[in-house]
Formats: C-alpha cells, structure tokens, sequence
C-alpha cells in the first residue's frame, strides 16, 4: 500500500493543476472525489490504498499525503522494534561509514535500527542524528553553539 501512496504522491507531483483542484477548499467534496475516482481508475492501486485516498480526498486532508508517507516507514519500524534515526551530514557518508554508523546506534539502542540519510549544508561538517525528539549533535555547528552557550554563561 505504502508504494501505491507514493505513486500516487509523485502523480500530483507532476500535475501540480490536479493537485490544487484537490485540494481546493471552493470545490465540494462530492466532486472531487469524483474527479479523485476518475484518476485513480487508470492507476493499478489496491481497494484499501484507493479508499485512504478517497477518506483523505472527502475529508480535505489531501495535503497530509507527503507528511504521512513520512511517517509510515517509522510507524512501520516502532510496530517492529526498529529505532529509526534521520543522519544529517554536509556530504554524502561512504557505505562503510554508513555501515559502522548503524552497527554503533543499534549497540546503543540493544535493538535493531533504520537509518535515514539528508544533506545538510548548514552543518559545516560532521552529523547531526535526530531519533524523534532526541538529537545526537556530533556537527561543527553544533560544537559552535555549545561554546556560544558556554561564553554567555560566564
């Protein structure tokens, strides 16, 4: 389902028109589903994927889309016992650092972990590690703004 969601997402991608039709607030529901239905005949989707994007498309809640297909991968993973974590670093990391990076955060965690990877130019260098509410800072900018902190205080 999670795939179909996301074919579904990249479609409106590109169609950003279609996209403001369905999610316009001066449309009634009524006929945005029925134009929500027409589109998705003509994609191979499931029922259950068809009927989410039908509740979200009657409900205006067609914007939720991007943010959902976010979260169900980390959904999926804390159903599962997977500590998922998002690494920020200023360049790409090599697999084998990518490789040494999960088996220390899943030692740390003493249970499986995910790990997802976004660019972040703003770091100056090293990474920042965030699972949900807990940031691991192990960035230059990081470093910065503890000693910034640390300069006020005294």
């Amino acid at each position: 389902m999670y795939d179909e969601l996301k074919q579904f997402d990249r479609f409106l991608a590109v169609h950003p028109e279609l996209q403001d039709t369905l999610k316009s607030h001066f449309l009634p529901p009524p006929k945005k589903s029925e134009i929500a239905v027409q589109i998705l005949e003509r994609f191979s989707i499931g029922d259950k994927a068809k009927r989410f994007l039908l509740l979200l498309v009657e409900n205006r809640r067609l914007e939720l889309l991007p943010e959902i297909l976010e979260l169900l991968p980390v959904l999926w993973n804390e159903e599962h016992g997977i500590t998922t974590f998002q690494v920020s670093s200023v360049i790409p990391l090599s697999p084998a650092q990518k490789k040494r990076l999960k088996e220390k955060l899943a030692r740390l965690e003493r249970r499986p972990v995910s790990l997802t990877y976004k660019m972040d130019p703003s770091l100056i260098g090293g990474l920042s590690i965030r699972n949900a509410n807990i940031v691991y800072d192990a960035s230059i900018q990081g470093d910065l703004e503890r000693l910034k902190q640390k300069i006020a205080e005294e």
